[in-house]
Parts: structure tokens; C-alpha cells; sequence
């Protein structure tokens, strides 16, 4: 079993593109806000260089968040930015239930949270080795 894909050192899981489409058919995303050029699921994107944690987030954004220790500042920002009028932030997290970001913005602001059968097989690293979750911050029209 590969250690680093419970630790931190594994932060990035590609979001899978069949499992995107889906959810884009429904959602119209228009802002991926944890991207790389090679990666990206919209049109508008923030890489790591741009840092999406200090850019202003509207529209209806796709957020699959780095999984390692910072993922509460990115689902901190989601609630934060869903506040703004219009903004819908649907994000793709590792159903981490015991943790304090989970109980403190998913549980208590999240207006759907959605549990995931079975496993993601993220692009390039396999079967994900731990449950996945949608959480949607903002009102859907």
C-alpha cells in the first residue's frame, strides 16, 4: 500500500473527468478555483501561482481542493465566497468526518452534502483509499 496517498504528500487527486461531466450537466460550472493548465475543468481557472485562496470566487465554481493540511482554509474560503450573491461553490472532499473543518463548514453550512458510492478512481493514482463527499456552499436558482 502506498503511504503517501493517506499523508499530505499526496495532496493533488485529479478530479475524474466522466465523474466532472456529470456533475457539470447539472451545475454549468464557470470556475475551477484548484487547477493546473493540464488539469483545469473550466474555461476560468486558478493554478497554484495564482493561488485561488487570495482571488475572488463567483459564478459557479468547482472546487477539488489539495487533500493535505490546508483543506480547511479551501473549504473555509468555499463557505466564505458562497456568501456573495450568486456564488455556488460545489466541492469534491475526502468525507473526512472526524475533523474539526468538516463539522465546523460542512456539517453546520454545507446546503447539500452528497456521500459518494464506493471509491473515485482518480486520473493517474487509482482507486482513491478513502470515501469521497460533495458539499455545495450557496443557493442554487
Amino acid at each position: 500500500m502506498n503511504r503517501g496517498m493517506f499523508s499530505s504528500a499526496s495532496g493533488e487527486w485529479e478530479t475524474p473527468q466522466e465523474f466532472f461531466d456529470a456533475l457539470d450537466s447539472v451545475f454549468h460550472f464557470t470556475l475551477d478555483v484548484c487547477a493546473t493548465s493540464d488539469n483545469a475543468k473550466c474555461e476560468r481557472y486558478f493554478t497554484k501561482d495564482e493561488n485561488g485562496l487570495r482571488q475572488i470566487w463567483s459564478g459557479v465554481c468547482w472546487m477539488n481542493p489539495p487533500y493535505g493540511r490546508e483543506i480547511a482554509l479551501w473549504v473555509k474560503k468555499a463557505y466564505e465566497s458562497s456568501m456573495a450573491d450568486g456564488t455556488v461553490v460545489v466541492c469534491l472532499l475526502p468525507a473526512r468526518t472526524d475533523t474539526r473543518w468538516w463539522h465546523d463548514y460542512v456539517l453546520r453550512r454545507a446546503g447539500r452534502i452528497w456521500f459518494i458510492r464506493g471509491r473515485l478512481r482518480f486520473s493517474g493514482k487509482g482507486s482513491a483509499p478513502f470515501p469521497s463527499a460533495l458539499a455545495v456552499f450557496g443557493r442554487l436558482v
